[in-house]
């Protein structure tokens, strides 16, 4: 996330990111010592695993700063209980530029709270056709900019509250 935005967390999501950010904070010290006890192995140019733990490391330290942002930013919410109104959480099938024949079906939802929803596509709730169906009932039709400029027209056909 570049800039930063809310993220809609159900608080089973929000509680399995705490754990793993707790997690890999925890792995720190494991993680430095190695990198000492590789460093004390001799040359730093021909030390691959001394790179190997740096890597690592890098990797990590990235992981945590995504999960802190993404804690920082998020809303904790409850996966939605109505049917016909698209929110985040919701399973909906819609159909595209009035041709009831072009059909998708997926989850509205963060990549982190879709991650057990394997079958769904997920879209999120910030993106052109996520933003435009938020808030959407069963029957509306909404506009959205695709990156190429054009507009598309996408109307709901259901909306029911995702069930894992």
């Amino acid at each position: 996330m570049t800039d930063t935005q809310v993220t809609w967390l159900t608080q089973e999501s929000h509680d399995r990111l705490k754990d793993e950010l707790d997690s890999l904070i925890a792995n720190r010290p494991i993680i430095a010592a190695e990198i000492n006890e590789r460093r004390e192995e001799g040359d730093l140019k021909e030390n691959g695993g001394y790179h190997a733990a740096r890597d690592e490391q890098g990797q990590q330290e990235a992981r945590i700063r995504q999960l802190q942002e993404l804690l920082n930013n998020a809303k904790v919410g409850e996966t939605p209980t109505q049917s016909g109104v698209a929110l985040p959480g919701s399973v909906v099938k819609v159909y595209y530029d009035d041709d009831e024949s072009d059909t998708e079906t997926f989850l509205i939802a963060t990549r982190e709270q879709g991650a057990e929803a394997e079958t769904l596509e997920v879209y999120s709730p910030s993106s052109p056709l996520g933003g435009a169906l938020i808030d959407a009932s069963v029957g509306d039709t909404r506009e959205y900019t695709v990156p190429s400029g054009a507009t598309v027209k996408v109307t709901l056909v259901s909306a029911e509250p995702y069930h894992s």
